[in-house]
């Protein structure tokens, strides 16, 4: 499964790298965490609960970053447990441009899926993952938004 996108985040490229690089921040955009902590440089644990559809399940897991290009790229590599409900596991290239001043926030990614998650069906896991990526990115807007601008002290 594959998805791309690109969203205009109304802060400074600086701003965005570093929410993007700062794991209570991020737990907070991200739909459905209940965890996520760093356990080295680059290097996370989540748990994240999600429904798709009729399907509930709470999925463990870690995350990479690779390919850091500092304050411009990475890829995030991740992959999860769900028990019965499956796995996932993917990357995302993520690359920040600066766009006045705000960021124009890209990403390409690519994942798998299986066990029950990959029975509910293509066009709902679409549904689902742009659904996702929307309050993800609508999120990090509102906490960017509300955060006191430090680039000019």
């Amino acid at each position: 499964m594959d998805f791309d996108g690109e969203h205009r985040i109304d802060a400074p490229r600086a701003v965005v790298w570093q929410a993007l690089n700062d794991p209570r921040l991020l737990a907070a955009c991200i739909p459905g965490c209940e965890k996520l902590d760093a356990t080295g440089p680059g290097a996370y644990i989540a748990t994240v609960a999600i429904r798709v559809g009729a399907l509930a399940a709470r999925f463990s897991g870690t995350l990479t970053l690779d390919d850091v290009v500092e304050p411009q790229a990475y890829t995030l590599k991740g992959q999860g447990q769900g028990g019965v409900a499956g796995f996932v596991s993917g990357s995302a290239r993520v690359t920040l441009e600066d766009d006045g001043d705000a960021t124009l926030l890209r990403w390409k990614a690519a994942g798998e899926i299986g066990g029950r998650l990959a029975s509910v069906g293509g066009r709902l896991l679409h549904g689902f993952a742009v659904k996702t990526a929307n309050q993800f990115f609508s999120r990090l807007n509102a906490e960017l938004g509300s955060q006191p601008d430090c680039s000019s002290l």
